[in-house]
């Protein structure tokens, strides 16, 4: 078992008083920071201290995988840690993103080697994820159903929106979606400026009237705040806006669009930072390929935690992911076995915990403090009075 210093990153859409806070640094930090990296990916491994040593996480499971990660995790992933936990907070809207699948992510590394230009594909890895709200957390997540797209367009009363609505009323299935998506994406650039101009005001009027989609019409101003003449503004009414309360979680497979707009939640995901872009961003975006790999028909399941049979004390969020599982410990006194096997990263999030492994080796985690157990560490047992996140294989 072996305490973890996370990476901080500083992007502009973060906060200077949550990670701050959760680690009990000075509040407010310097600038903002947005995500907290718990893990073993090259562009951001985590610090460890093994046998004295400062090392990264990655250095430590490379050199030993087969004790780091179990002989059945590093045949099925190649020696690399499967998952990355994060802590983020989100006090401004993230970009409108997608990931793509296995296949797709081999497929698209591959080809862009030696191609100049800015990559879209960073890495060979698919990048499913999981959110799960520590405070209400507002998000975009997965295409609306076609009719009600187009009526949450219509409400906005602008004529220059026709041909999407259209699109999205013509004959057909899910396909109208994308098409709609690429419409929105392409709008002319002497246009756009006026166009989102009007949506945003429009907006405006739709969310003081109330009703089923004032929230939605009520983000599309406050995101114009921080993404001014951003496509991303129209393209949001596209998807489905929700709010998951805390404790609920988000599975987004690949093919699907999302956006997180503001919150504080844990993420888990795949150990990939392969994003595919829409809008609200500067970067770069490749809409050819991102329309290539987007599934409109892919359902987006908001999960409430399951408690498990034989320890009412762990609940986990079920996904289809092989790469990663999510489980929360609640700790209230009594000793709880941290449930699965081989590689673990335990997060504590609230309270104190006691972490012993088979030997009696011990290790105290108190709020936002996380540790790492190999393979190696076998049965871990933990107690105190904590609330305790356990990132796995899957």
């Amino acid at each position: 078992m072996d305490f973890l210093r996370p990476v901080i990153q500083p992007y502009a859409w973060g906060s200077r008083q949550v990670l701050a806070d959760f680690q009990g640094r000075p509040v407010p930090s310097a600038g903002p920071e947005a995500e907290m990296w718990m893990g073993a990916h090259p562009k951001a491994p985590s610090g460890v201290v093994r046998d004295g040593d400062e090392k990264t996480l990655d250095a430590v499971v490379a050199a030993d995988p087969a004790r780091e990660l179990g002989g059945e995790c590093r045949e099925r992933f190649g020696g690399r840690l499967p998952f990355l936990l994060k802590i983020l907070a989100a006090e401004k809207a993230l970009s409108i993103q997608v990931h793509p699948d296995r296949a797709q992510a081999r497929a698209g590394f591959a080809a862009e080697q030696g191609r100049p230009g800015p990559p879209t594909y960073v890495d060979d890895w698919p990048k499913p994820e999981l959110l799960c709200a520590l405070t209400p957390f507002e998000v975009l997540a997965g295409f609306r159903g076609a009719a009600e797209a187009a009526d949450v367009l219509d409400a906005l009363g602008l004529a220059e929106l026709g041909p999407v609505s259209a699109a999205l009323r013509a004959d057909g299935g899910p396909e109208r979606l994308t098409e709609a998506l690429r419409l929105v994406l392409t709008w002319p650039g002497p246009e756009r400026s006026r166009l989102l101009d009007a949506v945003v005001a429009a907006s405006g009027r739709a969310a003081a009237r109330g009703g089923t989609h004032a929230a939605a019409y009520d983000a599309v101003v406050r995101m114009a705040a921080d993404h001014p003449g951003d496509i991303g503004l129209l393209a949001s009414l596209l998807f489905q806006h929700m709010v998951l309360e805390p404790g609920t979680a988000l599975f987004m497979p690949a093919g699907g669009l999302h956006a997180y707009i503001t919150g504080v939640g844990v993420e888990l995901l795949a150990n990939s930072d392969n994003v595919l872009r829409a809008g609200l961003t500067p970067k770069h975006i490749d809409i050819p390929e991102l329309l290539r790999i987007v599934d409109p028909a892919v359902e987006v399941p908001v999960l409430a935690p399951r408690a498990l049979p034989a320890a009412p004390a762990v609940s986990t969020y079920d996904s289809t992911a092989p790469e990663f599982r999510l489980y929360r410990c609640t700790l209230n006194g009594e000793p709880v076995e941290v449930p699965a096997a081989g590689p673990r990263i335990a997060l504590c999030v609230e309270g104190s915990a006691t972490l012993r492994d088979a030997g009696g080796s011990e290790l105290k985690l108190s709020r936002g403090e996380s540790c790492f157990l190999s393979a190696a560490d076998g049965a871990v047992v933990a107690d105190g009075r904590a609330s305790v996140f356990i990132a796995a294989v899957g």
